[in-house]
């Protein structure tokens, strides 16, 4: 199922993640969130409060559960959020990071850009900048949180912080490249490649029924 948010704050958009993950069963179908968010920067669950250099536009800073550093999110970014159960799709966490990688890659491929992974660093780059950048979180075999990717951003408030944790790391975005694209348009192509490396869940076996004591 794909839910098409539009603009979502953050926490709510997290509590909504957790809630839906906490409470779905072996037969909940999976979902993929594609929306943006209001100006936040996010901090991952290890993540080091130094690699925020400083916030004189007082953005808000939320620490969340996700894997990775320091983000920032704001209008103008595509972020996509994937709810999947991930032994039900025969999918590890690494593959499902390169899934999408690829995906990512593909989709600016689309657009005639030449995009890449990056040894030791997840996300995608553009000529050693960063375009896109993914964080998950798996609980009980599934996972939420996902990927965010640059498309009409103001790169402004990454100035202030070590992206990801890496110090003078430049974002970049579609826009630098004279993409002219909205957010929903560049989601959509995001969205058809994902739906195409994504292997489809298996119907897992039903559950033997109780059998009574006889009498």
């Amino acid at each position: 199922m794909v839910k098409r948010l539009g603009r979502v704050d953050y926490e709510p958009a997290l509590e909504a993640m957790r809630l839906f993950t906490a409470e779905r069963t072996r037969d909940t179908p999976d979902e993929i969130w594609l929306l943006e968010h209001p100006p936040v920067y996010t901090l991952g669950q290890a993540g080091r409060p130094e690699h925020l250099l400083n916030n004189d536009a007082g953005i808000p800073l939320v620490k969340i559960d996700r894997g990775g550093q320091i983000t920032y999110h704001g209008p103008g970014q595509l972020v996509v959020y994937l709810l999947l159960d991930l032994p039900r799709r025969r999918l590890k966490v690494r593959e499902l990071v390169n899934l999408m990688e690829q995906a990512i890659i593909d989709t600016l491929a689309d657009y005639g850009l030449a995009a890449v992974r990056k040894d030791g660093a997840p996300g995608v780059y553009i000529d050693g900048a960063k375009i896109a950048a993914l964080g998950l979180r798996v609980k009980s075999g599934c996972s939420y949180h996902g990927l965010c990717l640059n498309v009409d951003a103001d790169l402004t408030p990454f100035l202030s912080i070590n992206p990801c944790g890496y110090e003078g790391l430049k974002t970049i975005r579609m826009r630098d490249f004279g993409i002219d694209e909205t957010v929903q348009g560049a989601g959509e192509c995001l969205l058809s490649h994902l739906q195409r490396l994504l292997p489809p869940p298996f119907e897992q076996p039903a559950e033997a029924p109780t059998m009574s004591a006889p009498p």
